[in-house]
């Protein structure tokens, strides 16, 4: 992975400043219009953001003490919390994403370098050292800055970002070759830098091109605008991520 925990905590900085900037004079009808991603509002988006905060909060405590607490208690009640939160009016939920995300800044802050290794369980499962957690957040506020809906693209987005998330989605969807939520085996070139990814999966990979935006975009499954194939054909469809 070319990313570096400085890397990762820059992005945190700059995804979060792209979500509160663009939450500036929107009002209840524009936090309660839907968000890109299908069955959300921008309110459910932000109520999501701002429990993440929360939740990687919690493994930051964890690495800090060393006394297990996990991002959330269960997959039902992290999904009850969106909900509920999503009721919120507007206001309340802009000040619950910028009272989280600077409580996790400062939590970050504090830890040594020795916390930074520590090993933490994340709500997948996967056990990872805490110095993925600013990678793990810093995917989260760049992405549904996107998500959000408000002029925000991923032509905004750091390049240096890019390349890593698509480092991280390739690594990801070659990880489910195989398995029963493979997708479709894939070349994936940018054409605006010397960046390509080949994504294990089923049957001869298809050529993917475009530019690392558009490129980047596909691979989080969010548009195939902007990509091509070698025969110009639509490019395959993905299943999900994460």
């Amino acid at each position: 992975m070319n990313r570096t925990l400085p890397d990762a905590r820059l992005w945190v900085d700059q995804g979060t400043k792209l979500v509160a900037d663009a939450l500036i004079g929107r009002d209840e009808e524009d936090l309660a219009a839907p968000s890109g991603l299908p069955g959300w509002s921008r309110k459910h988006l932000l109520a999501h953001l701002a429990a993440n905060a929360e939740a990687v909060g919690n493994l930051v405590h964890w690495a800090a003490t060393g006394e297990r607490t996990p991002m959330y208690s269960s997959p039902e009640q992290r999904n009850a919390d969106i909900e509920s939160g999503s009721r919120l009016a507007g206001s309340e939920l802009v000040a619950w994403f910028g009272r989280s995300a600077s409580a996790l800044a400062t939590a970050m802050d504090s830890l040594s370098s020795e916390a930074w290794e520590a090993e933490v369980v994340t709500a997948q499962g996967r056990t990872v050292p805490a110095s993925e957690t600013p990678w793990m957040r810093a995917r989260e506020v760049m992405v549904h800055a996107v998500d959000l809906g408000v002029g925000v693209s991923f032509e905004h987005l750091p390049s240096d970002f890019l390349v890593a998330l698509c480092d991280d989605i390739a690594a990801k969807r070659s990880a489910a070759a195989g398995g029963p939520s493979a997708g479709p085996a894939l070349a994936v070139a940018a054409t605006d830098t010397p960046s390509r990814w080949d994504v294990a999966g089923v049957g001869e990979p298809v050529l993917v091109e475009g530019t690392l935006a558009a490129v980047a975009a596909y691979l989080a499954g969010r548009s195939a605008d902007g990509v091509r194939t070698s025969g110009a054909d639509p490019a395959p469809e993905l299943p999900a991520w994460l």
